[in-house]
């Protein structure tokens, strides 16, 4: 990776220079460690987490272990991520059947 001197944002490879994302400042490609940059397209939502208020939960895995901090029910439609390293438990994401509030427990 190259980071633009000026802001200290991210530069990406275009037209054979380095180009800053964040003030669009140019400067020539660091050849030494051409080799390790990686650009890409696109990013896949393979990793995205589930917060949107519209979102939907049903049809997922019922906890009844749970008990919501709105209004008391205790079963929760959950999803469980990765979002720590690998050796970090994982994140489970609840949405209340009766009221539909979202918390999420950390292990």
């Amino acid at each position: 990776m190259q980071f633009c001197d000026e802001c200290g944002s991210m530069m990406k490879s275009q037209d054979g220079k380095m180009v800053c994302s964040g003030c669009g400042a140019t400067a020539q490609k660091d050849e030494e460690r051409a080799a390790e940059f990686v650009s890409t397209e696109t990013q896949t939502d393979d990793d995205v987490i589930e917060t949107e208020e519209g979102m939907s939960f049903e049809g997922k895995p019922t906890a009844n272990d749970v008990i919501c901090e709105s209004c008391g029910h205790t079963e929760a439609w959950y999803t469980i991520k990765q979002t720590a390293s690998a050796d970090e438990p994982p994140t489970r994401f609840f949405k209340c059947k009766e009221c539909g509030y979202r918390w999420r427990e950390y292990n």
